[in-house]
């Protein structure tokens, strides 16, 4: 029997490399290519990272051509429907589904720590009340590395234990306190009598003079889109986790790396930008059919947001949920918002069109999460802020098990060099061509700023006079 690693063969220029082949339970399997600046001095170049595998990971399955996501084996359409938040939270961060006893003392750990330190709710004074949440949510979670100095050893399991159990309880405190601070309302203190996603409603729309009693629709429907939004493999986000994490970073300031990462509009923002394309074509008074006809015929000004992914290549299968928990969270509140008849009607006309057809422009999961963010009263910027506090528990999934991994290397990427060979420095003198005409252009310009700021100075004296 041969038990010899297979291997796969590159012929690079005149040389013959074996090169060791990486076997994946599911999808795609890899090559390594860890020998291969060391015996040929040159590297690969892949921008975007799109074909290349960073690490190993047990974490979630995607199958984008099939449209599957699986966390920890489990498809995410059983999570969503049967699984709480917090219990999702345990399988990825634990590897398994928990027992009750588990699960209760999980759920304990978390709703326990929701109060933030009065010092620390001091910061939120000191911002902007237009700030954007998730600059807020990032400096916050950087913050927490200076109020729990008892918890930043990335190597003891009980101290990055302790670190997961506060982001988780306080992340949703600290972006309902953002978005309070917005609005120049007063900050309430949790109510850990109530469920982290109930607390957080009320921590995020209630008043210090009422109860507030959340709608258990709303709540559920909420606990869903998290549940959705866990985790996403080898993300923008998770990779920024990842590559901070590599640095033995802690796993507060790797989290904020990640939230940096996802509040870029090309990450995080895509249910905001669905939102300002449906509100464009009502306002505009369009007719979906002639929308969608500008938006085969590319015309300046018209893109489709909310269709198609990076990753599928069919219906996205959060989306199918997704739409689900729209219908029944605007009838659970009996609101009639047009947005959605509009999107429904979009979605329908590109599952019937063979341009979008072919070129496997389904919906996905931002497509109708706005408009259920919407109904429950979040403004478009609090949208990707609850895409953080859903994608908590990937993150530190993912740091989890970045940091656990004995193949694990301080994240250092290669480049290929395209600038000037070896130069002698010149004295200012001797410099010529391009350098010397840019300094010139320069001193004209200053010139004229010089001779024009004179004559407004005269003109101003001429007046006066």
């Amino acid at each position: 029997m041969n038990n010899a690693t297979p291997t796969s063969r590159l012929t690079h220029r005149d040389q013959d490399l074996d090169l060791p082949f990486v076997e994946a339970v599911e999808g795609n399997s890899g090559i390594s290519i860890a020998p291969l600046r060391k015996q040929t001095g040159d590297v690969t170049y892949d921008p975007g990272f799109m074909n290349t595998a960073n690490t190993k990971s047990s974490i979630t399955y995607i199958d984008g051509d099939e449209g599957i996501l699986r966390y920890r084996g489990y498809p995410i359409e059983q999570l969503a429907e049967h699984s709480s938040y917090l219990e999702v939270a345990y399988l990825l961060i634990n590897g398994e589904l928990p027992t009750q006893g588990q699960l209760d003392n999980f759920v304990s750990s978390v709703e326990r720590r929701t109060l933030l330190d009065e010092r620390f709710k001091s910061l939120f004074d000191g911002f902007p009340r237009d700030a954007h949440p998730m600059a807020v949510m990032q400096a916050g979670v950087s913050a927490l590395s200076t109020f729990y100095q008892d918890s930043l050893d990335p190597f003891d399991e009980d101290q990055v234990r302790l670190s997961s159990y506060r982001l988780l309880a306080k992340v949703p405190t600290m972006a309902a306190y953002a978005y309070r601070v917005s609005k120049g309302h007063a900050l309430l203190y949790p109510d850990n009598q109530l469920s982290l996603i109930e607390n957080f409603l009320r921590l995020t729309f209630g008043f210090p003079v009422e109860k507030y009693i959340a709608d258990p629709v709303v709540v559920r429907a909420l606990e869903q889109l998290l549940i959705l939004h866990a985790d996403h493999e080898q993300n923008c986000s998770a990779s920024a986790v990842r590559l901070v994490g590599s640095a033995q970073a802690n796993l507060f300031t790797s989290i904020s790396a990640g939230i940096g990462a996802l509040s870029g509009p090309a990450h995080g923002g895509a249910n905001a930008a669905v939102m300002e394309m449906l509100d464009e074509i009502s306002e505009r008074n369009m007719d979906p059919k002639d929308f969608m006809e500008r938006v085969k015929n590319k015309e300046d000004g018209i893109r489709l947001m909310g269709f198609g992914h990076r990753v599928y290549k069919n219906y996205d299968p959060r989306a199918k949920f997704v739409k689900k928990i729209a219908d029944d969270v605007l009838e659970r509140l009996g609101i009639h918002d047009e947005r959605l008849d509009l999107a429904m009607q979009l979605e329908e006309i590109a599952l019937k069109d063979d341009y979008f057809v072919e070129r496997k422009l389904y919906p996905n999961v931002d497509f109708y999460t706005g408009i259920i963010y919407k109904a429950m009263g979040f403004p478009t910027q609090m949208f990707t802020v609850l895409f953080a506090i859903g994608r908590m528990p990937g993150w530190i999934a993912q740091w989890n098990e970045m940091i656990h991994d004995p193949e694990t290397k301080i994240g250092r990427p290669r480049q290929i060099y395209t600038g000037s060979e070896l130069r002698e420095y010149a004295p200012m003198p001797e410099r010529t061509g391009t350098t010397e005409i840019r300094l010139e252009q320069l001193q004209a310009e200053l010139e004229a700023e010089r001779r024009a700021q004179q004559e407004r100075i005269a003109q101003e004296r001429r007046q006066d006079h």
